[in-house]
C-alpha cells in the first residue's frame, strides 16, 4: 500500500477509533459500567488498605427486613464520580474489631474528582451529595490518633479529627456507633429523617439578642431526628435532637437558610437544653441560640468545651449563645451559682495560640461559700480537726487559657454571721500564662473601703501567691456585728485603718498560709470600748460590779493598734494594743496557720486603784476547729490563798490581798509604744473613700 493511501486514510482510522471510545464510553455511561463493580471495590481496597465492595444484593449483616433491593450497581465518571448500589460496605481498619466503618442501602453517592484528590492528602473527606435508605456507620479512634474514617494512608498518625462534610445528605434511617479513646467516648445513636409538619423557619436572634425576620421556604427539607446514648469523658450522657435538615436549605447560589436545632440532652449530672440554628447540623461549628444549662459544678462545664473554670457549688444558667467557628459569645442573662445570682456577657476565642476568655461578671448576690469548692473546703463531718482547706489546687488549668473579665458584684456575702457583707465588689480579673491576678480591688463595706492587688503564680509545681491590702474608714461597730441589748452602745467601735503585705506558696490554701510571710497594721481611729468589758477582762471585781450597778458606758480608746508578722505560717503580734484613760490591754503570743494551732495571751494594766481585784492575765490555746479560754491560775491561787489564812486571823483582813494599786509605769510604756506605732509606722490614709 503506497504512502499516499496511508496517508489518506489514517485520519479516518483515528477518526473511528476515537468514536469508537466516544460510542463506547457513552454505553459505558448508559449502562452504568456494571462491570467494573468488582475491579472498582478492588482499586479502592487497595488505596485505603480495608475492603470496599459493592452488591447488588442485601447481606445477612441488615438486621431490618423493610430494606430491600432497589438500586442495581451503577457507576458513572463524567462529571464527577457517581456511585450507586443496593449495599456499599466498607470494613473495618484491621486494628479495629468493629465489623464495618461503612454499611449503607441503596446507596446514591456523588463526588467531585477535587475533593476525592484532597481526601487521599488527608485534608478530610468531602461529599456532593449522598442518599441512603439506611446507612449504619461505625466509627473508631484510638489513643494514637488512628481513626477508622481516614482514608488516607499516608499520615496514619494524624490526629484529626475531621468527619466528612456533605452539599447534600439524605438518610431515611441510620445509627452510628462513635469510639473515641482520646475523648473518653462510647455513644450508640439512631437517626431518621421524616417528612416535616411545618414548613417555616423559626424566628432566630442574632449575637446581641435581636430578633430576626421569619423566613419560609419553597420546599422544607425533612426534619431530622437523632437519639444518642452513652458516654462522653467517662461520663454518662444521653441527648435527643430535632433539626429542620442534615445541611442548611440554599435558596439560591449565594443564600441558604439555616436549619433549626433543638437539642435536650444530659451529660453526667448535667443537663442542657438548646434552641436555635446552626448553618450545618452535620458539622455545628457556627450555630446560635437559647439555652438552659444545670450541673454539680462549673468546672465541669469548662472541662467539657475546654475553658477554665472554677470547681463551685451546683448551678443553673439560662441565656444566648452564637458560635461562629472557633469564636464563642455568651450572654448569660441568669446564673444562679447554689444561692448566688449572676449575670455577664463573654467571648471566648479558641482559636488564639492561648485561648482567652474575656468579658464581665455582674451580679446582685454572691456568697463566698460557693465557690468553696475552688479552694479545697473540706466537709466538716469528714475532718472535724481542720479548718482550713486542703485539697491540690488544679494547676495545670491555670496555663490552659487566658482571662481578662471586669468584675461588678453588688452584694458579696463573706459567709459570717459577724461580718458584714462587702457591698460592692469591683475588680480586674486577668489570667496570663498561668498567672492570676486580681487588680483594681475596690470593695465597700461597713461605710469604708478596701484595696488592693491579688496574686497567683501558677506557673511552677507550686503556687505562688501574694496581697497588698489597704483598708480605710471601716466603721468596726458595723463590720463586726455586736448586737446589745437595751440599746447599749457596742462593745467596740471606730474607724479601722490598716494594711497588709502577704505571701507565700503550695498546692493547696492550707499549704500557702502554712508558709505565709509578711506583715499586717491596723489602727482604731475615734474608737470607744465597754467600760465593763475592760474590767471584766481584768478581773476587777469591785469596779465591774460598780459598773453593772450604773450602767456600761464606753471608755475613749486613746490608742488602739495591731502590727503583726507572719513567718512560715505562725502569726505574732509584735504590738497589739488598746489603751483608755482607766487601763491598757496588750495580747502577745502566736497563731500558728501550720499547725491551726492558737497561743495567745490578753493581759490588762489597770491606772487606778481597785479595792477588789483579781487581776491576772487570759489564755486562748486550742486549735482552729476547737479553742478555749482560760485563766493564769496560779496568781488567782496565790491571791485567793492568802485572803483565805489572813481571814482566819481578822475577817477584814481577806481584802488585803485583793487590793490592786494598778501598774500606771507599764500601762504607760504600752500607752507611749501605742502612740508611736500609730504616728510613724501605719502610712494608711486618715480619711475614708467615697
Amino acid at each position: 500500500m503506497s504512502r499516499l493511501h496511508i496517508g489518506r486514510i489514517w485520519p479516518f482510522a483515528l477518526s473511528g477509533i476515537l468514536l469508537t471510545l466516544i460510542l463506547s464510553f457513552s454505553i459505558g455511561e448508559w449502562l452504568g459500567w456494571p462491570f467494573l463493580a468488582a475491579p472498582l471495590a478492588q482499586k479502592l481496597s487497595e488505596k485505603i488498605d480495608r475492603e470496599v465492595s459493592f452488591s447488588s444484593v442485601i447481606s445477612p449483616e441488615s438486621a431490618n427486613p423493610d430494606i430491600k433491593a432497589a438500586t442495581p450497581f451503577q457507576i458513572r465518571f463524567l462529571g464527577g464520580l457517581h456511585i450507586q448500589a443496593t449495599q456499599v460496605k466498607i470494613a473495618a481498619p484491621s486494628w479495629s474489631k468493629a465489623p464495618h466503618s461503612l454499611l449503607g442501602h441503596n446507596v446514591v453517592a456523588n463526588f467531585r474528582y477535587i475533593d476525592l484528590w484532597r481526601a487521599y492528602r488527608s485534608q478530610g473527606l468531602h461529599i456532593k451529595s449522598l442518599q441512603a435508605q439506611s446507612l449504619d456507620l461505625d466509627l473508631q479512634r484510638l489513643a494514637n490518633g488512628n481513626a477508622s474514617w481516614k482514608i488516607s494512608p499516608t499520615n496514619p498518625n494524624s490526629r484529626s479529627t475531621t468527619l466528612p462534610s456533605f452539599d447534600s445528605f439524605q438518610v431515611k434511617t441510620g445509627a452510628l456507633h462513635y469510639q473515641d479513646a482520646l475523648a473518653n467516648a462510647d455513644i450508640k445513636a439512631k437517626f431518621s429523617f421524616t417528612a416535616p409538619e411545618d414548613t417555616s423557619i423559626a424566628s432566630t436572634k442574632d449575637a446581641v439578642g435581636n430578633a430576626a425576620k421569619n423566613t419560609k421556604l419553597a420546599s422544607a427539607p425533612s426534619v431530622l431526628k437523632v437519639e444518642a446514648a452513652g458516654y462522653y469523658k467517662k461520663l454518662r450522657m444521653k441527648a435527643e435532637l430535632f433539626s429542620s435538615g442534615a445541611l442548611p436549605t440554599k435558596l439560591d447560589k449565594t443564600t441558604a437558610v439555616p436549619v433549626n436545632l433543638t437539642l435536650n440532652g444530659s451529660l453526667g449530672k448535667a443537663a442542657i437544653s438548646f434552641k436555635g440554628s446552626a448553618k450545618d447540623a452535620m458539622h455545628p461549628a457556627n450555630f446560635s441560640g437559647s439555652f438552659t444549662l444545670k450541673g454539680p459544678s462549673m468546672a465541669a462545664l469548662g472541662d467539657l468545651v475546654g475553658v477554665t473554670l472554677p470547681t463551685t457549688s451546683a448551678f443553673s444558667t439560662k441565656g444566648y449563645i452564637n458560635k461562629e467557628r472557633t469564636t464563642w459569645h455568651v450572654a448569660l442573662n441568669k446564673l444562679d451559682l447554689g444561692a448566688s445570682h449572676l449575670n455577664g456577657k463573654f467571648i471566648y476565642e479558641k482559636a488564639r495560640k492561648v485561648p482567652l476568655l474575656s468579658g464581665q461578671l455582674n451580679g446582685s448576690k454572691f456568697l463566698l461559700t460557693d465557690l468553696g469548692p475552688a479552694f479545697g473546703s473540706v466537709d466538716s463531718k469528714k475532718n472535724k480537726q481542720k479548718v482550713l482547706p486542703s485539697r491540690p489546687f488544679d494547676l495545670a488549668s491555670l496555663r490552659a487559657m487566658d482571662a481578662d473579665i471586669m468584675i461588678n458584684v453588688k452584694y458579696v456575702d463573706l459567709n459570717s454571721k459577724m461580718l458584714e457583707p462587702l457591698s460592692p465588689l469591683r475588680g480586674h480579673l486577668q489570667l496570663k500564662g498561668g498567672v492570676l491576678t486580681i487588680q483594681e480591688l475596690d470593695a465597700r463595706t461597713a461605710k469604708g473601703v478596701l484595696k488592693g492587688d491579688l496574686k497567683l503564680d501558677g506557673r511552677g509545681k507550686q503556687a505562688l501567691w501574694n496581697a497588698n491590702l489597704r483598708w480605710n474608714g471601716v466603721r468596726l461597730e458595723n463590720w463586726v456585728r455586736q448586737v446589745r441589748d437595751d440599746g447599749l452602745a457596742p462593745y467596740i467601735s471606730g474607724r479601722l485603718n490598716g494594711k497588709a503585705t502577704l505571701n507565700g506558696q503550695g498546692i493547696s490554701s492550707a499549704e500557702m498560709l502554712a508558709t505565709m510571710k509578711g506583715s499586717i497594721q491596723s489602727e482604731l481611729q475615734g474608737g470607744a470600748i465597754s467600760h465593763l468589758l475592760i474590767e471584766a477582762a481584768g478581773l476587777d471585781l469591785a469596779q465591774s460590779l460598780g459598773v453593772m450597778f450604773k450602767g456600761d458606758d464606753s471608755l475613749p480608746l486613746q490608742c488602739a493598734v495591731a502590727d503583726l508578722v507572719a513567718e512560715n505560717g505562725v502569726l505574732r503580734p509584735r504590738v497589739m494594743v488598746l489603751d483608755t484613760a482607766d487601763s491598757a490591754l496588750w495580747l502577745d503570743g502566736a497563731v500558728s496557720l501550720a499547725k491551726e494551732s492558737i497561743d495567745l495571751r490578753v493581759v490588762v494594766m489597770p491606772k487606778d486603784f481597785s479595792p477588789i481585784s483579781l487581776r491576772s492575765p487570759l489564755h486562748v490555746n486550742g486549735t482552729f476547729a476547737n479553742p478555749h479560754t482560760s485563766l493564769e491560775k496560779r496568781n488567782i491561787g496565790l491571791k485567793l490563798a492568802g485572803s483565805v489564812l489572813l481571814a482566819m486571823i481578822n475577817p477584814l483582813a481577806a481584802f488585803i490581798p485583793l487590793l490592786d494599786n494598778g501598774d500606771v509605769k507599764e500601762a504607760k510604756l504600752h500607752a507611749a509604744n501605742c502612740k508611736a506605732l500609730m504616728q510613724h509606722s501605719l502610712a494608711a490614709p486618715k480619711k475614708s473613700s467615697k
